[in-house]
């Protein structure tokens, strides 16, 4: 079986993990601060806050905002969960605008119209690798003086006209097991904002600038060094492993251009695309659901994911809830039933690919 992801580490993880194991600090401490400074440069923001997993990530975010009760938030439908369970977590509401099927992102011309005067933040998912549509949504934000929080969790290093994803507004980043970059668990904060820095730190300690200095309620949000020491080496090769998943989904595109029945993904214009995922649409052009291609993937060899199989607020636990606003979201709801991802990540070999694209062509009955 080909594995839709894979998780492999090198010696230059073990040498660090074994350095922190020896030197006795292995909670919060230097590895975390030069985790922290150099993923700040990644991003290209002044401040980069670690926490120990990417939805912490967006709840503490969303808590140093004061939130009210009533307070909206607009975001995406087409998104994992924990999107939805910050927001609902902050104690705010949250609201749906639709999708692009292009990109997979949140559509800034649906934006505008669901502003009200409750309206607090907008909160974009850059999904799959790729960020939104930046520059409209930082207009509509400063149109009417609401936060950006940039959900980045498969993004890392993403760009949009040169500027990373994560230093528009507030970003917030996952280091979940199949993240481009992992530490098993483990989130990041980025912001340009002095004060915003300042608050997250105090959060994520239980409210204390220093031992029993208690500033706020607070909670334990912290990220161990041994996390941390993961993460170096590979930002190290960061960028290698950026330049390798994209050169196997242009090979994806070039294998499978033409089939009919299947709509690839693209880097759009002015954005660079990390390619967490290779995520592919199977449309009506074809007679297989996007269910029965994945099995027949499956029984072939090819591993494959369905990422996200309805729009998030469509379950029992959310379609009353007293903080979810549902709304019609027919892009999104499309997508939710085509959208199937295929390996693109850097352990693939040539030969991997080649088997990826003659099972797609022979599941959709395009051998030639």
């Amino acid at each position: 079986m080909i594995p839709i992801t894979t998780v492999q580490f090198g010696i230059e993880e073990e040498q660090r993990v074994l350095e922190v194991i020896r030197s006795g600090l292995i909670a919060q401490g230097p590895v975390v601060a030069e985790f922290e400074q150099r993923f700040a440069e990644l991003c290209g923001t002044k401040h980069a806050i670690a926490v120990n997993n990417g939805t912490t990530a967006l709840i503490a975010a969303l808590q140093v905002l004061n939130l009210q009760p009533g307070d909206e938030v607009i975001t995406s439908p087409f998104t994992f969960v924990a999107t939805l369970n910050a927001i609902i977590e902050a104690g705010a509401t949250a609201v749906f605008a639709d999708i692009r099927d292009n990109d997979f992102n949140i559509d800034p011309t649906k934006v505008e119209a669901l502003i009200t005067e409750r309206t607090r933040v907008i909160a974009p998912v850059h999904l799959y690798g790729q960020t939104a549509d930046m520059n409209p949504l930082v207009e509509i934000a400063n149109k009417h003086n609401l936060v950006l929080l940039e959900d980045t969790a498969q993004s890392h290093a993403a760009r949009y006209h040169g500027k990373a994803a994560g230093s528009f507004g507030i970003g917030t980043f996952s280091f979940y097991a199949t993240k481009n970059i992992t530490t098993g668990e483990g989130g990041m904060i980025t912001t340009n904002d002095d004060k915003i820095a300042d608050s997250l730190r105090v959060l994520r300690n239980q409210g204390m600038r220093a031992r029993y200095e208690y500033e706020s309620v607070g909670n334990n949000y912290r990220l161990t060094d041994l996390q941390a020491a993961l993460a170096l080496p590979q930002l190290d090769r960061y960028s290698q492993t950026i330049k390798t998943r994209q050169e196997n989904a242009a090979k994806l595109i070039s294998g499978l251009r033409g089939v009919p029945g299947i709509k690839l993904p693209a880097q759009l214009p002015d954005r660079e695309h990390v390619w967490h995922q290779f995520t592919v649409l199977i449309t009506d052009e074809t007679t297989i659901t996007r269910d029965e291609f994945v099995v027949a993937l499956r029984e072939y060899g090819v591993g494959c994911g369905v990422y996200y199989p309805k729009v998030v607020f469509d379950y029992d636990s959310y379609r009353s809830h007293p903080l979810v606003r549902a709304s019609a979201v027919p892009v999104a709801t499309s997508v939710a039933l085509q959208a199937v991802s295929l390996p693109v990540h850097a352990h693939l070999t040539d030969e991997n690919i080649a088997e990826i694209v003659t099972t797609v062509r022979t599941v959709l009955g395009a051998t030639s």
